[in-house]
């Protein structure tokens, strides 16, 4: 898998999780879905990959993802930022997956992945 972050992305992700944020974790979150296969494209900011995460390409970030996971995404895919939405993409050459991208902070030692 690989991910390209636009310039733009990159600048609004650290402008609002600091420029310390640099290990994402892409997942197809269902919390709330009702369903494991309704996933929503999300990533989550992690200290670290779990010990059986995959590694993505990234031009940035380091990104990680679940082997279970990977089947709800393709190959190449791009972030980028949408300004006049004040809103992140997700998408690739055959499907947006989000105009609405969520990022989420699970660096915490609180936070519940």
């Amino acid at each position: 898998m690989k991910i390209h972050w636009s310039e733009q992305a990159i600048l609004e992700v650290q402008a609002r999780f600091g420029t310390d944020a640099t290990t994402w974790k892409l997942v197809s979150d269902s919390e709330g879905c009702g369903c494991s296969m309704n996933g929503v494209a999300t990533f989550w900011a992690v200290l670290a990959p779990d010990s059986d995460d995959l590694h993505a390409e990234s031009n940035h970030f380091n990104v990680s993802y679940e082997k279970r996971h990977e089947v709800f995404f393709d190959e190449q895919m791009r972030v980028t930022y949408l300004p006049d939405k004040r809103a992140f993409q997700l998408a690739s050459d055959g499907q947006i997956y989000s105009n609405r991208l969520k990022l989420e902070d699970k660096r915490t030692a609180d936070a519940a992945i």
